[in-house]
């Protein structure tokens, strides 16, 4: 290795680019102040994106930043697993070694997927988790790293970046919010074309208000001038600063080897218009071993460490030197200290020199690399060995030797949880499979990992991959790696390819898999696939597959068809899980067993083999079940009405995904403990943990229940404009492919709702007949009660309109047929059930005081708040349209009044407030006492007090009365003895005073409020 060798710096003289290095240097302001910054670098090859970064970094260091750099490897067509992130840790490691060791505790087995020498990674079970766990804790190891000092992150040529890498880069712009932190990407513009999988991050990028995009353009003449005035320390002539000018275009790099050839050849005359000859020209003055080596590199990648090349070139220690002394000397290549080994210093010029290679010369580079290397593994790191040795002997065009080297670089991948990497390899064995000799593939490594999947058919076993098992490994990787439409398509044609087999387990795994896709890319709701699955293992020996199959089937039904069927399939899913030892699909289909157990009724049972789930999954650390346990525990302690209990539940989750990197169930989580402190009455906070539940939402679904719980709050307080834009985000994000009851009857109940208070009734109507014709059966109760109750409610708001008195009956004995068929076998579900009950009496006329009473027992010992005050309120109402007794109403809405005002829910607080202004009681705050003197005698209220509260006169009630009855204009007349234009006015009056705009309205509200006896 040469560490000594002088190069001639070419461009002295920084030239330019005062706007783009201003905007870094505003950023390194700005995350010095502890706001993260994130900007994208492009340029075309050779203007300047490297230099600038360097001028950046200089000035990062005067500031006393922290700077770690790493870039993109190009291996042949291939790119490393998280090249750059692994490089730029190291320069961190060696910067700050104690700072990054308390930065990593207890994460190191994690972490050690992005840099292996942590030590060896954590075995934990690959799942779909597995990725986004891990970009969770790199993204919070450099939050951390950055708390006390300003770290700069710089990642280079991005266009050569794995699809693990631009991932990762993705997440951490997405979710940086808090450190000194700048991370920089740079990358070539022209090399993205329209296909280029750069593309379409930097579109995704460029939408994200907290990346910054500078591109750099070429050079003027005059700042060409300027370059070429540093490089040849005088001014040059205006002849050739025109004509280098017109030959470079203004790119920085074109001017800089110009000028090289006319400081060797004393003028510009004899320069070739071809840029790739004349960059090789340059290597071609080198001596020839020189020139050889140089080829060498080229072809090795975009830096080749001193001991493999040493082994690839065959000559002595001297000769090597000599050729890489004048190499460097001439500013062909530069010496990477970091990994003991050389690049060229411009990727241009590797490209040149690379394009000039003979098909067959190629070819013989790349095998002596791939020899050189399987004979001494060490001569690279560990990280890189498996996938440049795979990528050596594909490009040497040695099938035989690929297919082995690829499927081993594979298994790598997927340990790194570098899933995108993972299936391109395996998608490469499938194309490789064809070419190989039959004695190659019998020696072939087993099957890795694809779940459940039976390697031979039958049993797993250490029989020789076969091409369906490679589908099987590259359906999982597409899955996990989030490429669903790829995983899609390979389960399609494996399922072609099993169609003549008779292989009813593969078949059936394979028809698992698009299931589970088909759900995810929402094209369905995945039923139909299940069910052919399930028909394929029909009367089988229990297998892996077999019990997975029924906890698919068991999961489904839970979320879609809950009740005893449901249940039959998850027991039936336990039982053949336990009887083939895969713990893994026992624990998920015995969390489902519980959450069905507890929609049946036995609450007990079920939460006790929940906690137990959880438990064994923690100690097993089997994130995925751990995950799922966490959403699903809080969510079934609070269908039971056990809201405390579920908070708790809930913060344990929360914990478990935050130390484990789960963004999406940490969402979830935090989405179920909103909806719990909505229940208990702590509507801020409620607010606040969807409020944090928004940012760590990665899935449609997740964010569709994030906008969920906001609907709730919104329409509770009465911002009934939010609510509409919540509900439809709600829908955008969830849709109809895959309809299941959570995500359809709360949006009906909240589309009732806003309908009914838009004066819309036989919408809200309609939207209630179409979730009652689709069924509300058992095991939906928890969202099915509040929807008949909301139902019911709407009902008796607008009892005595009209217009609507004929639709009222075959409404409410819906309601109560729905109600019949629900379960009441809970406290809370028993308790809806008298609130419905008591709404239902009040759409009919019929309620009285005792209705409310046993509501508000049955909800007394609930930590129901909310709904408690809404059922005081309507008893306060019954009671005073029943007896007149304002002392007991008086107690009964200052106890809602001011749970109403602490919440802020606003329709509440306005209708109480109105009822206590017609029956003359004064609420706690009004007046500065509690209401009435307690000595003061209880007085009946007369219907009279309850009319003038609204200031009508003696006519106006007697017209309010009649139009309450349906009366018209002319109908009034002839009654009162008055001109028809007479009551037209009064009618006018009326609807002025009661601040409606309908006489339908008006009707609703004598009604509602009990003014007059109709008749």
């Amino acid at each position: 290795m040469l560490g000594d060798v002088e190069t001639n710096t070419v461009s002295p003289v920084f030239v330019g680019r005062a706007g783009e290095l201003a905007a870094l240097t505003d950023a390194l302001a700005r995350a010095a102040a502890g706001e993260p910054q994130a900007l994208l670098v492009g340029g075309e090859a050779g203007v300047g994106k490297t230099r600038l970064v360097e001028e950046f970094l200089a000035a990062a260091c005067r500031r006393e930043a922290v700077v770690a750099v790493g870039g993109c490897v190009e291996i042949g067509a291939d790119g490393l697993p998280y090249a750059p992130f692994a490089t730029a840790l190291r320069a961190l490691r060696r910067a700050l070694p104690d700072e990054l060791t308390e930065a990593l505790a207890g994460q190191e087995g994690e972490l050690a997927r992005l840099l292996p020498e942590l030590g060896e990674a954590d075995r934990t079970p690959n799942d779909e988790h597995g990725t986004a766990r891990l970009f969770e804790l790199a993204a919070r190891l450099l939050e951390r790293i950055s708390v006390v000092r300003t770290v700069v992150l710089v990642l280079e040529d991005l266009h050569w970046a794995d699809a693990s890498t631009r991932h990762l880069l993705t997440y951490l712009f997405r979710t940086l919010r808090n450190g000194r932190l700048v991370v920089v990407a740079t990358y070539r513009a022209d090399d993205v074309h329209r296909r280029h999988p750069l593309r379409p991050l930097i579109a995704e990028l460029d939408r994200l208000r907290t990346v910054r995009r500078i591109e750099l353009d070429r050079f003027s003449r005059a700042e060409v001038g300027r370059q070429l005035t540093g490089i040849l320390a005088m001014v040059p002539d205006t002849e050739l600063v025109d004509d280098i000018f017109d030959r470079s275009d203004g790119n920085a790099f074109f001017v800089e080897e110009l000028a090289r050839s006319v400081e060797c050849c004393g003028d510009s005359s004899g320069l070739s218009d071809s840029l790739r000859d004349l960059l090789l020209v340059r290597v071609e003055a080198l001596p020839e071993n020189a020139q050889r080596i140089a080829r060498i590199i080229a072809e090795g990648g975009s830096t080749v460490e001193h001991p493999l090349l040493a082994a690839v070139a065959g000559l002595t220690e001297d000769d090597l030197d000599e050729a890489l002394r004048a190499a460097v000397g001439a500013n062909l290549l530069l010496p990477t200290p970091d990994t003991d080994g050389y690049r060229f210093r411009h990727s241009l010029v590797r490209e040149a020199v690379s394009d000039d290679l003979l098909p067959g010369e190629r070819t013989r580079l790349n095998r002596r690399y791939a020899e050189a290397l399987e004979g001494d593994p060490s001569l690279v790191r560990t990280d890189e060995r498996a996938a440049r040795l795979a990528s050596y002997w594909y490009a040497a065009h040695d099938a035989g030797k690929a297919l082995p080297a690829v499927l081993r670089a594979a298994v790598e991948a997927r340990s790194r949880f570098a899933y995108s990497e993972q299936l391109r390899l395996l998608e490469r064995a499938m194309e490789l499979w064809d070419d190989v000799p039959d004695a190659v593939r019998a020696t072939l490594r087993p099957l890795d990992h694809a779940e459940a999947y039976p390697g031979c058919g039958c049993e797993p076993s250490e029989d020789p991959l076969r091409y369906l098992d490679l589908m099987a490994e590259a359906t999982v990787a597409a899955r996990f790696g989030g490429d669903r439409e790829r995983a899609l398509t390979l389960a399609k044609k494996a399922l072609r390819l099993l169609d003549d087999d008779g292989d009813p387990l593969r078949a059936a795994w394979f028809w698992v898999q698009r299931s589970l896709m088909m759900q995810s890319l929402s094209r369905g709701d995945g039923w139909q696939e299940l069910a052919t699955a399930e028909d394929l293992v029909r009367g089988l020996q229990p297998s892996a597959v077999h019990a997975d199959v029924l906890a698919n089937v068991a999961s489904w039904g839970a979320l879609h068809r809950p009740g005893a069927e449901t249940l039959v399939a998850a027991d039936r899913a336990v039982e053949y899980a336990r009887l083939v030892g895969e713990e893994s699909i026992e624990l998920h289909a015995r969390l489902t067993r519980g959450w069905l157990t507890i929609d049946a009724g036995d609450v007990e049972a079920g939460l006790a083999e929940m906690y137990g789930v959880r438990d064994r999954a923690e100690e097993l650390h089997l994130v995925g079940v751990m995950s799922r346990a966490a959403i699903n525990l809080p969510s079934s302690l609070e269908s039971t009405g056990r809201s405390l209990e579920a908070v708790a539940a809930a913060g344990h989750g929360i914990e478990i995904c935050h130390r484990h990197g789960l963004p999406e169930s940490e969402a979830w989580v935090r989405a179920n403990l909103a909806q719990s402190l909505y229940s208990l009455g702590h509507w801020d906070e409620s607010l606040a943990a969807a409020d944090a539940a928004a940012p760590l939402a990665r899935s449609r679904k997740s964010n569709g229940l994030v906008a969920a719980r906001r609907a709730d709050l919104a329409l509770a307080r009465g911002d009934f404009e939010e609510d509409e834009e919540q509900l439809a985000l709600n829908r955008r994000h969830l849709g109809l492919h895959d309809p299941q009851p959570q995500h359809l009857i709360c949006p009906v109940r909240h589309a009732m709702t806003l309908a009914a208070h838009q004066g819309r009734l036989p919408e809200a109507r309609a939207a209630f007949e179409a979730q009652s014709d689709t069924g509300l059966p058992p095991g939906t109760q928890r969202y099915a009660l509040p929807l008949l109750r909301a139902a019911a409610a709407i009902e008796a708001d607008a009892r005595g309109l009209p217009a609507t008195d004929p639709g009222r009956p075959a409404i409410l004995e819906r309601i109560r047929g729905h109600l019949r068929r629900l379960p009441a076998l809970v406290p809370v579900w028993a308790a809806y059930g008298v609130l419905i009950e008591a709404e239902l009496a009040r759409a009919e006329g019929a309620d009285t005081p005792d209705h409310w009473r046993r509501a508000a027992e049955a909800f007394a010992t609930l930590q129901r708040p909310y709904e408690l005050a809404q059922i005081r309120f309507r008893w306060a109402e019954a009671t005073l349209a029943a007896t007149g007794d304002r002392t007991p109403a008086a107690e009964l809405l200052r106890e809602a009044h001011a749970v109403a005002l602490r919440l802020g829910a606003v329709p509440l607080v306005e209708n109480i407030e109105l009822l206590a202004g017609r029956g003359r009681i004064a609420l706690a705050g009004q007046d500065g006492t509690l209401g009435d003197e307690p000595a003061r005698p209880a007085e009946p209220v007369p219907a009279v007090d309850a009319i003038e509260s609204f200031g009508l006169t003696s006519r106006e009630q007697e017209v309010h009365r009649l139009v309450a009855a349906g009366y018209t204009n002319r109908r009034i007349a002839e009654e009162l003895y008055i001109s028809p234009k007479t009551a037209s006015v009064h009618v006018s009056n009326i609807l002025a005073k009661l601040n409606v705009s309908s006489r339908g309205e008006a009707a609703a509200l004598a009604h509602r409020f009990r003014l007059y006896t109709v008749g």
